[in-house]
């Protein structure tokens, strides 16, 4: 086990240097993260705007869904995808298992209820507060839909960021199905939690700054957007 002064000394050391290690996990957990979010905006920003403005049988139902799933154990996501991707699941054939692809879909399978439900929420207040204007213009829901994110664009950004932060801190599905295999799929959190318990703290702390602060600059991103969202004079 390190001294603790000497591990901060050295894993300050790591991140001055920009050492080859932590510099490879730094970019798969940004890779990984950035793909997931991506992917949960191309599902969630439409299933949210579409839930928003229209009714339909199951509506109640599909929404009490995604509130639930906004809260979904990591686990219990990874332990489902680890099952579609092992050999003997559906999926197994594709190889995917303990592949950045896996922890992708695992990722997002976490951020995308995340991203649906809040853009619903944003979709639907602005929805209500501009139903006359639209309906007198004659649009269509897809039109509609359009609009009104596009109106709702600064505070989705908040919504993309809060799904960002979410799936960079997420380390319990993605060591299921990417098993953290160095110069594979080793991550921030999955590489933090390896290093502590193997006493090798350097490592670790490196990258419990480096997190801590990406966390830190997306809460101050979504602070301001959030800030001019509101009140756009500020910019």
């Amino acid at each position: 086990m390190q001294d603790t002064s000497d591990a901060f000394t050295e894993a300050l050391r790591l991140i001055t240097t920009l050492d080859r290690d932590l510099v490879e996990i730094i970019l798969m957990s940004l890779r990984v993260s950035l793909f997931a979010v991506l992917f949960a905006m191309l599902i969630g920003l439409p299933v949210g705007a579409t839930t928003a403005i229209s009714r339909f049988p199951g509506r109640g139902a599909l929404i009490t869904v995604m509130n639930a799933f906004m809260g979904l154990p990591p686990v219990v996501a990874g332990l489902a995808i680890y099952l579609l991707l092992s050999r003997a699941g559906p999926l197994g054939e594709w190889g995917l298992l303990y592949t950045p692809e896996a922890m992708i879909i695992a990722q997002t399978v976490l951020v995308t209820p995340i991203v649906a439900a809040l853009t619903r929420q944003v979709i639907e207040d602005l929805h209500r507060r501009y139903d006359e204007q639209l309906r007198a213009f004659g649009l269509g829901r897809g039109a509609t839909a359009i609009t009104l994110l596009w109106e709702a664009r600064f505070s989705l950004v908040t919504v993309v960021l809060a799904g960002f932060g979410r799936a960079i801190a997420e380390v319990g599905a993605v060591i299921m199905v990417g098993g953290n295999i160095n110069h594979v799929t080793r991550v921030m959190t999955t590489t933090i939690t390896l290093e502590t318990s193997r006493g090798a703290l350097d490592l670790a702390l490196g990258l419990g700054i480096v997190l801590l602060t990406i966390i830190l600059i997306i809460n101050g991103l979504a602070g301001m957007l959030n800030s001019f969202a509101r009140n756009p004079r500020l910019a």
